[in-house]
């Protein structure tokens, strides 16, 4: 498990962006103010490639609610849910941006707490 997210500086400031806004819960708001705190910040040629980032295909793996689901994180300007496209803003890519294959989370979602694990990262270009 990491003990620090890894993220491009974009997705830094996004991020900060969002908890700005009060865009979040109180509990992910509390959360994400401490990953930040934490966080590594690279350059995108330099972030690993098992990473979650924006334009990446995710599998993830819902302990709590026992499934599977496959998610593309992309900017918040190509959203398109029917095709699977997920904002990087989004609650469940908030919980797992800048962590990486194997990583599981505790996330405090909205509707309770969750265990996320990432089983796949993979480039995407849409």
């Amino acid at each position: 498990m990491s003990n620090h997210i890894t993220v491009t500086t974009g997705i830094y400031d996004a991020i900060k962006d969002t908890l700005r806004r009060k865009k979040v819960s109180l509990e992910e708001e509390k959360r994400l103010t401490e990953e930040l705190r934490k966080a590594k910040q690279v350059l995108r040629r330099d972030l690993p490639t098992d990473t979650v980032t924006v334009n990446r295909k995710v599998t993830l793996k819902d302990h709590t609610l026992d499934f599977e689901h496959e998610y593309i994180f992309v900017p918040s300007t190509k959203v398109k849910l029917k095709k699977n496209k997920h904002s990087i803003l989004s609650d469940i890519a908030l919980a797992v941006v800048g962590y990486k294959v194997g990583d599981i989370i505790d996330w405090p979602f909205r509707d309770g707490e969750r265990k996320i694990e990432i089983v796949k990262v993979e480039a995407w270009e849409g």
